[in-house]
């Protein structure tokens, strides 16, 4: 990576600064009142559960740096202990936001019939039924150790929670300093039975019944604290037998060094002190809390059987044109290439596609990329199942995504023992493509269908990510998927790739090419624009092809959901560029990509790309990644005319970036608010439609004269 220029913190937002802002602006979702009560405190857990994670892997790296010296500066010019320092003050204030969240959230909560009870609000009949239920239930799964030169400090796993105990016994005054990790596997709440719904945290309960954990003991202090440690896993790039470095990473892992050290507020100096010298809290960023340790947990509350605290159920759509074929996935991707848009049409058909394959006669051979899966076993039965029908499957199980990896070494397993051609791709890349490949004998020749995503293979998120996934009998299409997987299980390099561009070869660079052709029209004076939805944009160079772009003239919208390092409105430096976060009842997932051709957008003449990739050098540089072209006119139209208009329109979940790096809320104008999430639920897709096509509702369109008029008001 090159140096970045002086003015480098003037061009560029810096990465990790722009991740918490994406994190507030989850937890600000459990302030909107226009959330149920329950969906609201989902919110508040995600950017708990997120929180951690960004200590867990992004402060480790830079805490990594600082130990090893290394002064490498982010291309916004801070060095490592710039960003630590900066991070630290901006993380202390996300985690005392979502204390006074919870604080308010748990108080509506109340009033609504569910319950978090204080260790003094434990007595009469609840304090009856708590007792035995931790006799029963809690007291035998837990082990007090003393602490003292015969019992070192014992290890506190990953994010592991414990109450440690100052005592003194009664019969001689001796003191004695105790600590009790709470297992893993058990739940952060009990419930108690009956309604209005009760729950106590267990270490308010261990707290509460400590006496009868140390019978013939005073408690003179104690407190909570949780530990996050370093869970990033470093890989060496000569490993011999790459299952088994990962099962001894992973291992390692749980081992990390610790990151983060959060305790309760009230805990006493000489608790603290213990803590900080024996989990090196002399490194750990540290954090006292009044409130509630471990925001991801609050999780559990969410489960509690309230629908009216919670969003309407949504059934999502199978699509209506394979349908009309009675189900027959290839006979309708055979008539017309489908896109399906995840999570308001159904990810079953993902399921069906590769049922339909596992169990046709005709299908000789099925390739497939597997990311993230999941524990549902659907895509990994679906592989087993043809291959035990005697059919050659090719399965890439990328072992180096990361928290998953554990799971997906045990999906290997399985795969491996069915007889399926399991192969774990590069050492130092991440095959983050989402493909999969059929090809089936029809008559005299072999047919290739293929479903390229813009999301994981997991039936879970895929109900709640907003993806798209293409279906096409393109044989352009085919051969370049089969390109792909020669790519990664032999290391055959591509040659002349028909439609397709893959990272880390070209994409960065095909990428920049239809930039500059935005640049070119803009220059030659006809219109130029460039529509742009993902998740992150971060690499530089492509940054600064933008900024060249909005120099130039071109019009250019930018959909980020999450980190966002470019910085919009500055003039003369992008004062064309408007950049909107979206975060509402579903995460926007997919990567989309127009380009206006000399006509703007949208027309019928732009140029339409899907992807699995972010603009981040890690998807140009060091993984293998595909961008698609959208060829044909109804999904064409789809994508335009449909999921990107709307992803602009909308004004009741969205976010914009000002020049200054903060996000102010959308607000719906004069017009009426517009929520995207709520049309796709409401309005059918077009692709997907079939003879149904003809009775659709209208779908929104957005002129340029609109777009423009409305960025001047922003």
């Amino acid at each position: 990576m090159s140096e970045p220029t002086p003015n480098a913190g003037k061009r560029f937002f810096n990465r990790e600064l722009s991740w918490l802002s994406f994190n507030r602006r989850v937890m600000e979702e459990a302030c909107n009142p226009a959330h149920p009560l329950l969906e609201r405190l989902r919110f508040l857990s995600i950017s708990g559960s997120n929180f951690d994670e960004f200590f867990m892997v992004r402060v480790a790296g830079l805490m990594g740096q600082q130990l090893q010296n290394i002064e490498a500066r982010s291309d916004d010019g801070l060095t490592p202990g710039q960003q630590l320092a900066a991070i630290s003050a901006e993380a202390e204030v996300l985690a005392d936001s979502q204390q006074s969240v919870w604080t308010d959230i748990r108080y509506q909560l109340t009033e609504a019939g569910i319950e978090v009870l204080d260790a003094d609000e434990i007595d009469g009949e609840i304090e009856a039924w708590l007792n035995a239920h931790f006799r029963e239930q809690i007291f035998p799964i837990l082990t007090p150790q003393a602490l003292d030169p015969a019992h070192p400090f014992p290890f506190i796993p990953n994010q592991g929670s414990s109450v440690i105990f100052d005592l003194v016994r009664r019969s001689d005054r001796e003191p004695i300093r105790e600590l009790v990790l709470l297992p893993m596997t058990m739940p952060r709440f009990v419930r108690l039975p009956g309604n209005p719904a009760r729950y106590v945290a267990v270490d308010t309960m261990l707290k509460r019944f400590s006496h009868l954990l140390f019978p013939g003991y005073d408690v003179l202090g104690s407190a909570a604290f949780r530990v996050l440690r370093d869970s990033d896993l470093e890989i060496e790039e000569e490993a011999e037998d790459l299952v088994l470095t990962f099962r001894s990473a992973i291992k390692r892992r749980r081992r990390g060094r610790v990151i983060r050290l959060e305790m309760e507020e009230s805990i006493s100096p000489a608790l603290e002190a213990v803590l900080k010298e024996e989990l090196g809290g002399s490194e750990a960023l540290l954090t006292e809390t009044g409130g509630f340790l471990g925001i991801g947990e609050l999780s559990m509350l969410v489960d509690e059987d309230r629908p009216d605290l919670k969003f309407p159920p949504y059934t999502a759509r199978f699509p209506e044109r394979i349908r009309e074929y009675g189900g027959d996935c290839f006979a309708a991707i055979r008539a017309k290439d489908i896109v399906v848009h995840h999570p308001y049409e159904t990810f079953d058909v993902v399921l069906s596609f590769l049922g339909q394959a596992a169990a046709d006669p005709d299908v000789v051979a099925i390739k497939q990329t597997l990311y993230r899966a999941g524990k549902q076993p659907q895509v990994i039965n679906a592989l087993i199942a043809a291959a035990e029908a005697g059919k050659s499957v090719t399965a890439v199980v990328e072992l180096k995504a990361r928290f998953d990896e554990e799971q997906n070494l045990l999906w290997a397993t399985a795969l491996e023992r069915a007889g399926v051609q399991v192969v774990y791709g590069f050492i130092d890349w991440k095959t983050h493509a989402k493909v999969s490949m059929v090809v089936r004998r029809e008559g005299a020749m072999f047919r290739t269908y293929c479903h390229f995503g813009t999301g994981n293979y997991h039936p879970v998120t895929a109900r709640i990510y907003t993806d798209l996934s293409f279906f096409t009998a393109d044989p352009r299409m085919g051969r370049d998927a089969a390109q792909i997987f020669n790519y990664v299980t032999g290391y055959v390099e591509p040659a002349g790739l028909d439609l397709m561009s893959i990272s880390p070869r070209a994409l960065r660079n095909d990428l920049v090419a239809l930039i500059d052709d935005e640049i070119d029209h803009a220059r030659k004076g006809r219109p130029a624009a460039i529509w742009a939805k993902m998740n992150s944009i971060v690499d530089p160079a492509v940054i600064e092809k933008l900024y060249e772009a909005s120099n130039a003239g071109v019009e250019i919208d930018l959909i980020i959901r999450g980190i966002c390092c470019l910085r919009p409105g500055v003039a003369g430096m992008s004062e064309n560029i408007r950049v909107k976060s979206i975060v509402g009842r579903f995460l926007e997932h997919s990567r989309i990509w127009a380009f206006g051709a000399g006509k703007g957008l949208p027309s019928d003449a732009a140029k339409v790309f899907m992807s699995s990739a972010d603009w981040m050098p890690r998807n140009f540089d060091r993984r293998v990644e595909f961008m698609l072209p959208i060829l044909n006119p109804t999904v064409h139209d789809q994508v335009i005319d449909q999921v990107m208009v709307a992803n602009l329109l909308d004004n009741e979940q969205s976010w914009l970036l000002q020049p200054d790096g903060r996000y102010a809320r959308v607000q719906p104008g004069e017009e009426g608010g517009f929520n995207l999430h709520r049309y796709f639920m409401t309005n059918p897709s077009l692709s997907g439609r079939g003879a149904a096509l003809e009775s659709r509702k209208p779908v929104p369109k957005l002129s340029l004269k609109r777009r423009r008029s409305a960025k001047k008001e922003a």
